[in-house]
């Protein structure tokens, strides 16, 4: 039929191709757009069921007028020959007619177009990674199972009240038990709680990663943020920033954490977008044992990796990169594009490279990351937040800005304070793109410090 071949042709998008879904909610949004046309598939079958039936109705209701009236005399009704020759015709040939349509199956194109999109769906192991993403965010954001099992999740704000509330009450469960008397740090408990005693510093650092994701955790002090700031950034006199300087924000003291707010546009970011989708696959780890790249459950995203000569708009962010960091992008890895999908997240993890692997970056010969530059390229509805468990920074996702940061010391010592996770996405899409930043080419380079930013 004319129709299931048109709709077979719809339903065979390219990027169906891609296995592991429920590690991209951006290619997930394509599964929508196959379940839609899979109705209009179900909805064409099922008028051609109704078309079928009608057939049949009128044969019926034709044969059971014939039928009440022969009855009625049926020797006077064969008596007459034109009556008699149309019972034969009816018996022999029409009856058949009707057999076959009733017989006839008007399910093979549904059935045949379904088959053919079934190799496309989702697997068990989709299944399963969507259920576990649900476990993660019930334990990292504080969710009660009723809440979760109806799909009401909470408001961000709310949500992080009621995290607070409930970690606080079993903070203090613990205490009565181990603690009876009140310590000198007990006034500073609202703003660090404790654990059996021991200060939020000292927690392990799942639960300081968990309370960071919702919002909770260690407060700077005022004199500590009395020493961020908000500037303009020319970029150590660079032309292109003169006129129109960036626009900066501290986040975080030590490590220095800046933020550039509208550092790419919408336009950028949807071309950024594009380019990677059909790209798309299982983000990596390396594995320090056999020195590979593979998947890991603490790493629930994809991403592809675009190169500046592919496309004038990924030439034009690179050097918009070095012209604000001061740093040789040539020796730079591609722009990684990262698409989050069901409770996407990625465990706390560092950039560089430490003394127990030598030889992470050995292939590509540019030496270890010295510093990593993040753009966020959507908003987030709930979760999502870059934190950083070791000094209690979160840093939330804003579209539009991006943050950076160095690795490394300046006696290329790695900065162990820059260990760093992306928290579950809640509620939302989240899409960055990062450019890790090597050490070769920066030698003879006079790169825009950090304290520079002061």
């Amino acid at each position: 039929m004319i129709w299931c071949i048109l709709i077979v042709g719809i339903l065979l998008p390219q990027s169906l191709a891609h296995p592991g879904f429920f590690t991209s909610i951006g290619q997930m949004t394509d599964l929508i757009h196959t379940e839609k046309d899979l109705v209009t598939s179900l909805k064409d079958y099922i008028k051609a069921e109704e078309d079928k039936l009608e057939q049949i109705k009128k044969w019926a209701e034709k044969l059971d007028r014939l039928t009440s009236t022969a009855t009625k005399d049926p020797e006077g009704f064969v008596g007459h020959p034109v009556n008699a020759f149309k019972l034969m015709k009816r018996l022999n040939t029409e009856w058949s007619e009707l057999e076959n349509l009733v017989l006839k199956d008007m399910s093979d194109g549904f059935i045949s177009n379904l088959t053919i999109q079934r190799q496309y769906f989702p697997n068990d192991e989709d299944q399963v990674g969507a259920a576990k993403a649900l476990l993660r965010l019930q334990d990292t954001y504080n969710l009660d199972t009723d809440t979760i099992s109806k799909g009401n999740l909470p408001d961000p704000e709310h949500q992080r009240a009621n995290g607070n509330l409930k970690y606080f009450e079993y903070i203090m469960a613990k205490e009565k038990d181990v603690n009876k008397s009140a310590s000198d740090d007990q006034s500073d408990q609202k703003t660090t709680p404790k654990k059996k005693g021991v200060a939020v510093d000292y927690l392990p650092e799942r639960q300081k990663y968990e309370m960071l994701c919702r919002g909770e955790g260690i407060k700077m002090t005022p004199r500590r943020q009395k020493k961020l700031f908000c500037r303009y950034h020319d970029g150590n006199r660079n032309p292109k920033f003169i006129l129109a300087p960036a626009k900066q924000e501290d986040e975080w003291d030590k490590p220095r954490i800046i933020r550039f707010h509208d550092i790419i546009s919408d336009a950028e970011i949807e071309i950024v977008k594009d380019l990677a989708k059909p790209r798309l696959s299982r983000a990596t780890v390396h594995d320090p044992e056999t020195g590979k790249l593979t998947t890991a459950q603490y790493r629930v995203s994809k991403s592809a990796w675009l190169s500046g000569y592919e496309n004038p708009v990924v030439s034009r962010i690179n050097m918009r990169i070095q012209d604000l960091t001061g740093l040789d992008v040539s020796t730079a890895e591609e722009l990684q594009v990262a698409n989050y999908g069901v409770g996407g997240q990625y465990e706390p993890h560092f950039d560089f490279a430490r003394k127990d692997e030598p030889d992470a970056f050995k292939e590509l010969g540019t030496g270890n990351r010295i510093a990593t530059w993040l753009f966020y390229m959507s908003d987030v509805s709930a979760g999502g937040a870059t934190v950083f468990p070791e000094v209690g920074a979160s840093v939330w996702p804003k579209k539009g800005t991006a943050v950076f940061w160095y690795n490394l010391f300046a006696s290329g010592e790695g900065d162990y304070s820059t260990r760093h996770a992306a928290c579950p996405v809640l509620v939302g899409n989240k899409w960055v793109s990062n450019k890790w930043l090597h050490e070769r080419g920066q030698e003879f380079r006079r790169p825009c410090t950090l304290s520079e930013l002061e």
